[in-house]
């Protein structure tokens, strides 16, 4: 025993040989734990990170503060069509399949895109439907297990958390650290270095949105269409309003960019209410209107999402379209390519973060960066929305091509998208209004 010690003290300091092994501090050491991929939060990034890498025999844990997944989350829950298909979710989630889109500017005038269907849920049932198949697949979920903090020591990341059931602070020393916290994710903390983006809060919006249960169905074509609103708030910033049907309730809500007193953002949404009664349910009574409010995001990308084997997803990471709140694929796309990355430095040693550095940027960065310069360019002058609307309304392969991702789209299709755009840009470079 002697001299294995003394082999092995001699053979760490030989410079050609560094000494990678992890010596937890000693108040650690009693909650230490080691694996191989550890995933914060557990929304669409992360349970189908977990379930996907856990499928591939990754051993991993899912670290979620609520006590059930799915809890607290401000979402309209719009699935573009195809997502069930793409990701092996059940029907049953499905409210309401949508086939219309209609899309309204500051007059009021209202442009009407046929497509898809997409379809409606709610976030407590397709987080929690998302969450059972990672678990199905072996991976392990804690819930009410608050994210504290991390550091990297040699070639783990040390995860620190507190266990709400047990009042307890406990540790975790992952291979791979998956963060998928949505937009309020405090990764501009020191710890995470230069994933850490000082102009992430720039980019937060605020929130409120209201369930509304009626006594009666509103009128038929509510429950096959996706409304979204485009306006002004009496302060001049701009709004994005949404109704989306559901099984048994209508989700009606708003968001605007940065911070806004919560008496005048519940007053934008009053009387945003109102309107969408008075067109959609004017003679149905409102049996129950609960209120809940959120930041969400609405800039661009994340400059950094992976470093040292720490990854960022979903939400966290900027994947947003900003043109409308679309993210929930975008989401569980990130948390696929998370976990094709860990499986991948198994089996071939590359860096799970590096790979998944390349594929994020490849897949992601360029669109949502152009989505967010194209809701800007039409903010300046609010008259470009109706102008925009009524070019997609009256093109529908517009439509069809934009719902593709920039990697599927065949170079016909970017021919088509160019010209459009320029077409696009001649008719509202002088608009006013």
């Amino acid at each position: 025993m002697r001299y294995n010690v003394t082999f092995t003290w001699t053979f760490n300091f030989l410079p050609f040989m560094p000494d990678t092994r992890y010596y937890p501090r000693p108040e650690e050491a009693a909650n230490m734990e080691e694996i191989e991929l550890l995933i914060v939060g557990c929304g669409p990034a992360g349970a189908t990170a977990a379930r996907e890498a856990a499928r591939r025999g990754i051993e991993t844990v899912v670290l979620e503060k609520d006590p059930n997944v799915g809890e607290r989350r401000v979402c309209a829950a719009g699935l573009r069509p195809g997502f069930c298909a793409e990701f092996d979710l059940p029907r049953r989630i499905v409210h309401c399949d949508t086939s219309r889109l209609a899309l309204f500017d500051a007059s009021g005038a209202e442009y009407e895109l046929h497509f898809g269907p997409a379809h409606t849920s709610t976030r407590e049932e397709l987080d929690a439907a998302m969450a059972q198949l990672a678990q199905s697949e072996g991976a392990e979920i804690r819930t009410r297990a608050l994210f504290r903090g991390l550091r990297r020591e040699r070639r783990r990341t040390i995860v620190e958390y507190a266990d709400l059931h047990f009042g307890a602070r406990r540790y975790v020393a992952a291979r791979n650290v998956f963060v998928a916290t949505g937009a309020s994710a405090r990764i501009e903390a020191s710890c995470f270095g230069k994933l850490a983006m000082a102009a992430w809060p720039q980019g937060l919006m605020t929130t409120l949105q209201y369930r509304v249960y009626l006594d009666r169905p509103a009128v038929p074509v509510t429950y096959q269409t996706l409304e979204l609103h485009y306006y002004q708030a009496r302060d001049g910033r701009q709004i994005v309003a949404w109704m989306f049907p559901k099984r048994d309730h209508l989700a009606i809500g708003l968001g605007v960019m940065g911070k806004i007193e919560g008496q005048a953002l519940r007053c934008e949404l009053d009387a945003f209410a109102t309107r969408v009664k008075t067109r959609l349910y004017p003679h149905a009574g409102e049996r129950e209107r609960r209120s809940e409010g959120n930041l969400l995001y609405g800039g661009a990308p994340r400059c950094e999402v992976a470093d040292a084997g720490i990854l960022i997803g979903g939400t966290a990471a900027g994947l947003v379209d900003a043109t409308n709140g679309e993210g929930i694929f975008e989401a569980a796309m990130s948390g696929r390519l998370a976990a094709d990355a860990v499986v991948s430095e198994r089996n071939h040693g590359r860096p799970a973060s590096a790979r998944y550095r390349t594929i994020f940027g490849a897949r992601f960065r360029g669109r949502l960066t152009r989505r967010v310069r194209l809701m800007r360019y039409l903010e300046r002058r609010p008259g470009r929305f109706g102008a925009l609307f009524a070019q997609l309304a009256r093109t529908p392969r517009l439509s069809d091509v934009l719902l593709k991702e920039d990697c599927e789209r065949t170079m016909s299709e970017r021919l088509f998208l160019y010209q459009r755009a320029l077409e696009f840009g001649i008719r509202t470079i002088a608009c006013r209004g």
